[in-house]
């Protein structure tokens, strides 16, 4: 078992504009481009990054393979600072130089969600309690269910 920060580039589709100056607008974040998992293994001690890896691409919705980074592994917020910064997306000019600028924010947010910042399960499933269900279908497909420490995935294996 994994836990840390995801961080996923994701396209904003674009919708044509609806009621007044004042309407509220149709907001989409669809199409994912990147995505970064900077994660421990449970076992591991915190802020190994032993388990940290990512996709450079999408298929659709699934993610290209894991690939893993002895650069990611060994300073994982200067390497996503790197990502962001030198962004290689399919985006428009405007919007990456935008993103590119942002990267210090993106870091700064990812830290607060690390691996050594989750100190309990109850904790960590505060931050992930909203992706349950694939905690719950990670946990269906594990190859060797026995090895499950059931005690720490207990919050994401209890029924709503």
């Amino acid at each position: 078992m994994e836990h840390g920060a995801r961080i996923e580039i994701r396209e904003l589709a674009r919708h044509p504009r609806r009621g007044s100056e004042s309407a509220s607008q149709l907001t989409t974040v669809d199409r994912p481009l990147w995505r970064a998992d900077l994660f421990d293994r449970l076992a591991d001690p915190p802020g190994s990054f032993s388990a940290a890896h990512y996709h450079p691409h999408f298929t659709g919705n699934e993610p290209s393979a894991r690939f893993w980074d002895a650069a990611l592994t060994a300073d994982p917020w200067t390497w996503l600072r790197d990502q962001i910064t030198t962004a290689a997306w399919p985006l428009d000019p405007e919007d990456a130089a935008e993103l590119a600028g942002l990267a210090g924010t993106v870091v700064a947010i990812a830290q607060r969600f690390g691996p050594a910042e989750c100190r309990s399960a109850a904790q960590c499933f505060h931050h992930t309690r909203d992706v349950k269900e694939t905690v719950q279908l990670m946990i269906a497909t594990l190859r060797a269910p026995e090895r499950l420490d059931r005690d720490r995935a207990a919050p994401w294996l209890a029924q709503s």
